[in-house]
């Protein structure tokens, strides 16, 4: 019965086969939070929050974080020489870069960010742990030294070579003297590769060829542990002196160390650690800084939050305003138009004529009592009395017609400098009066504070830079224009406008002279012809 579908069966078990090793592959890819990275024809490493993914799910069931890696591999950094202590996170940094690789070109998803990308190498040669051999008679330095074979044998343009511990096994001077022979010709023949060492000839190298990248594994060097983070751009130390310090080996034994290897190793690997605290204490600044940026900036958007309420509230409330004031007005209007009405049909008689005006007196005092309930307080009155004498330097005065009280700084000319609560003004000494300092003190202890000073926000608010005096004697003019000038001066106004009108020209020559008197005027000129010509004065008051 079946032997007829035998070959539909076998289709069958194959696509089976197949569909079971896709979703193997999508189950593990998403055990260990895998992506797919940008694929590139060339040979090329930019990774970004790289992972191992076996040691991933170790450290997932045990509870604990996992340090990504980032690590570039092209044709500006075809080689990194990675340096730093025992147990600080090198090989492991060399394994995953292994492991990663080699799933991504077996088509594997692989544990990194997706905007990584990879391209695809021919060789991916490895010389990763211990291959020493009894029965083929093979130390570990010689099993090495048979991988370095192949790999200058078989390195080129198109090859990844991932070499631990490089040149380790034999005599350190001998062992790196050949590693730097050996990663020099790999280095000739143009390929990638990452290796890890102690030794400080390969730093060196890795610090003088273009191409050629030194990288350390950090360490906190305070509490002389690892942080498991690949720094590129800076050698790493072993911190062998610090560890055995730790480990509490005797000073004397130390210092013979140090003797031993050397005052100029031992002030390089001191440089290195001075550097990685450096490093390390730089980073937490930032780390604060970061922080305060982000409260600064939460503080901005609350600011900026609040004064758009605000903004919304006081257009609504100055929409309600002239609401309120249209139908006001909109009322006042009839009433007084039913007024005149009723005063025509009555033939003006002059009984009907008083009642009509009395009752639009009612309403208008009616009218008056909602503006008072709606205005501003009154003012506070105070008992400062004026006093007669020339005004000098360090005077109590007031503005004539304000109760404003400030103190003279300075005299100049017919000109006082006046300081108001923080606010320094210059005004004419004509529109000013002394006043008693004792009053002034004893109204203070009333309020319980000094006088209060201007409000420049409402003086701002209700300034206009525009005044008419069309019509007003040369004296009245005078009197308005020089208060006008003398607020402008307060607000730091730079241009003012002033509509006298053509006439005969008698009150512009009046108005201009006493302007260009005034030391804080620049010009007074006409407005343009367009604009009004020689009835209106442009006024430019100096900065």
């Amino acid at each position: 019965a079946l032997r007829p579908h035998i070959e539909d069966l076998k289709r069958a078990c194959q696509i089976l086969a197949m569909f079971d090793f896709i979703r193997a592959k999508a189950r593990f890819a998403i055990q260990i939070e895998a992506a797919m990275p940008s694929m590139v024809k060339e040979q090329v490493a930019k990774w970004h929050g790289v992972r191992h993914p076996l040691l991933m799910l170790s450290h997932q069931k045990q509870g604990k974080p996992i340090v990504p890696l980032h690590i570039i591999l092209d044709e500006e950094q075809k080689i990194i020489v990675i340096s730093g202590p025992n147990a600080g996170g090198k090989s492991v940094t060399l394994k995953t870069v292994a492991l990663v690789q080699y799933m991504f070109q077996c088509g594997l998803l692989v544990p990194m960010d997706s905007h990584a990308t990879m391209g695809v190498f021919h060789q991916i040669l490895l010389d990763i742990g211990d291959e020493q051999s009894i029965e083929n008679d093979l130390s570990t330095y010689s099993s090495h030294l048979m991988n370095m074979r192949y790999f200058v044998t078989l390195a080129n343009r198109k090859s990844l070579f991932l070499i631990d511990e490089f040149g380790a096994g034999t005599e350190p001077n001998i062992g790196g003297a050949i590693a730097e022979a050996i990663l020099e010709n790999l280095y000739h023949q143009k390929a990638f590769g990452v290796v890890t060492t102690h030794y400080a000839n390969l730093k060196k190298f890795a610090e003088k060829k273009p191409g050629v990248v030194n990288a350390a594994m950090r360490y906190d060097v305070d509490k002389l542990e690892p942080l498991y983070e690949l720094e590129i751009g800076k050698p790493g130390s072993s911190f062998a002196l610090e560890i055995a310090h730790k480990i509490g080996l005797p000073k004397a034994i130390l210092q013979k160390v140090k003797q031993n290897a050397g005052y100029q190793q031992v002030n390089f690997d001191k440089m290195l650690a001075q550097l990685e605290k450096e490093k390390s204490s730089l980073e937490q600044s930032r780390k604060m800084l970061e922080k305060r940026q982000e409260s600064l900036q939460h503080h901005v958007d609350e600011y900026q939050t609040l004064k758009q309420h605000l903004e919304s509230q006081k257009k609504t409330l100055i929409q309600a305003a002239r609401q309120e004031a249209k139908q006001l007005l909109q009322d006042t209007n009839q009433r007084i138009e039913a007024t005149i009405r009723e005063i025509k049909e009555n033939k003006a008689e002059k009984s009907s004529t008083q009642k009509v005006r009395k009752a639009l007196k009612t309403f208008e005092a009616t009218i008056s009592n909602k503006e008072d309930v709606q205005a501003a307080p009154a003012p506070v009155t105070t008992t400062i009395k004026r006093i007669d004498g020339a005004i000098e330097v360090g005077d109590q005065v007031r503005i004539t017609g304000q109760e404003t009280i400030g103190e003279v700084l300075d005299i100049k000319g017919k000109e006082a400098v006046i300081a108001i609560g923080e606010l320094r003004s210059t005004v004419r000494l004509k529109r000013l009066e002394r006043v008693s300092k004792k009053d002034v003190r004893t109204q203070e202890r009333k309020v319980g504070s000094p006088m209060k000073g201007i409000n420049l926000n409402e003086k701002m608010a209700n300034f206009s830079s525009k005044i008419d005096v069309r019509g007003k004697r040369a004296e009245a003019a005078l009197m308005e224009v020089d208060e006008f000038l003398d607020t402008a001066l307060m607000l730091n106004m730079p241009e003012l406008t002033i509509l006298h009108g053509k006439g005969d020209g008698i009150l512009r020559d009046i108005l201009r002279n006493f302007l260009l008197s005034n030391s804080h005027v620049a010009s007074a000129q006409d407005e343009h012809v367009d604009r009004g010509g020689s009835g209106i004065t442009i006024v430019r008051l100096r900065s």
